[in-house]
C-alpha cells in the first residue's frame, strides 16, 4: 500500500476547491500524517525492544547531523521517553565541523525550542579533511572516522552508555551492497554493536524505517534541515548508486526491498559459503532427513513467486509427484 501522503491542495492559488472539498482533503491529510507518525514510531519502539537497545537508567547520547534523519529520530525518541516502561535520558550531541557556511545558530536554537540537554562539540575536521584528501576524492572515509573518534570522546565525557544514530532501512541496504559489490564481503550495518574501542554500545532505533518515510515526515514536521556541504553534495558517490539501484527497485517491484531487508534476519549459514560458520568439511550424509536440507539439483529454488508465503520446498510436496521405480 503506498502510504504517501496527498500533495497540500489547500494553499494553490485560484483554488476551485470548495469548502467541503477543502475540509475533506484536510481531514485525509491529518489521517495520513498520523498514520505515518504511529508507523514510524512503532517501527522505531519494535526495533528497540527487538535488540534490547535501551533500558533502565541508560544515558542515550542522539548524534544530530542536522539531517532529516537525526531529527526524526530525536523527536521519536523524545515522544517515546514520555511512555516507555523504563526511564532513559537523552542528551542530544551536534559535531560542527567548521564546514564554510555552517549556520550554527540552527540546532541550538531548535534543541533549545524542544527541550532536550544537549551539547555543540566544536572541532575543525573541515580544514583536515580538505588538507589530506586530493581535491576530487571522496572525503567519507576520513570524515568519518575522526567524527567517530571525536564522539565517542564526547560520549565518555557525558557519562553516556549508548551512542544512537540515525541510519535507517535503506542506509542498511546501501552498506550491505557497498560491502559486496566493492569490499566482497556479505556484510551490513548492525542495528547495535559494541565501538572498535570496545567502551560504547551503538545503537541505531531507526534500523526499521523506510527513508521515504523519513522524507515525508520531515517535511511534516518542518525541521530545519542542514545540507551537508562537505560529504552530501560529492560527485560520483558509489553509496548514492546504490541508493538510486535501490530507488529503482522499489519502484519497478514493490516489495523488493522489503525482502531483501528481511533476508537480513533469516541467514541460512548451510546455504552460504562461509566455512567459519559451517562446517562444511567435516559433514557427512547420515541417512536422516535434514530439515530445510537441499535439493540438490533445483537450481531455481526459492526463486518463484513469493506471493504465497511458502518456502518453495514445500509448495509442491513430492509425495503428490509419481516417480517410476527402478526395475
Amino acid at each position: 500500500m503506498n502510504d504517501a501522503v496527498a500533495p497540500d491542495l489547500l494553499n494553490t492559488p485560484h483554488s476551485t476547491v470548495s469548502p467541503a472539498e477543502a475540509d475533506a482533503l484536510a481531514k485525509k491529510q491529518a489521517f495520513e500524517r498520523n498514520k505515518l507518525s504511529k508507523r514510524l514510531h512503532r517501527q522505531v519502539g519494535q526495533a528497540i525492544t527487538d535488540f534490547n537497545m535501551i533500558g533502565q537508567g541508560d544515558k542515550v547520547m542522539v548524534c544530530m547531523s542536522g539531517g532529516k534523519d537525526s531529527y526524526a529520530m530525536l523527536d521519536i525518541l523524545m515522544s517515546l521517553q514520555r511512555r516507555a516502561p523504563v526511564s532513559f535520558e537523552l542528551v542530544a550531541v551536534n559535531l560542527d565541523q567548521k564546514q564554510p557556511g555552517f549556520p550554527e545558530h540552527v540546532l541550538p536554537e531548535y534543541l533549545t525550542k524542544v527541550g532536550v540537554p544537549f551539547r555543540i562539540e566544536e572541532q575543525d575536521t573541515y580544514s583536515v579533511v580538505k588538507k589530506v584528501i586530493p581535491e576530487g576524492k571522496t572525503t567519507c572515509s576520513l570524515c568519518s572516522r575522526l567524527r567517530r573518534g571525536i564522539l565517542y570522546r564526547v560520549a565518555t565525557e557525558l557519562g553516556c552508555t549508548k551512542i544512537a544514530l540515525g541510519h535507517h532501512r535503506d542506509d542498511i541496504l546501501q552498506t550491505l551492497f557497498m560491502n559486496m559489490f566493492f569490499g566482497s564481503k556479505l556484510k551490513g550495518m548492525p542495528p547495535k554493536l559494541v565501538t572498535d574501542n570496545g567502551e560504547h554500545v551503538v545503537i541505531r532505533p531507526m534500523a526499521y524505517c523506510a527513508e521515504k518515510d523519513l522524507v515525508t515526515y520531515a517535511e511534516h514536521k518542518a525541521f530545519p534541515i542542514i545540507p551537508c556541504n562537505l560529504c552530501g553534495s560529492q560527485e560520483g558517490l558509489q553509496r548514492q548508486h546504490m541508493r538510486e539501484m535501490i530507488n529503482e527497485w522499489d519502484r519497478k517491484f514493490p516489495g523488493r526491498v522489503d525482502n531483501m531487508f528481511t533476508a537480513l534476519s533469516n541467514i541460512v549459514p548451510s546455504h552460504l559459503m562461509d566455512r567459519s560458520l559451517y562446517p562444511f568439511t567435516t559433514i557427512e550424509a547420515t541417512g536422516k532427513p535434514v530439515l530445510g536440507g537441499d535439493i540438490a539439483f533445483d537450481e531455481d529454488e526459492g526463486c518463484g513467486s513469493p506471493s504465497d508465503g511458502l518456502p518453495a520446498e514445500i509448495s509442491v510436496p513430492l509425495s503428490v509427484i509419481s516417480i517410476r521405480k527402478s526395475t
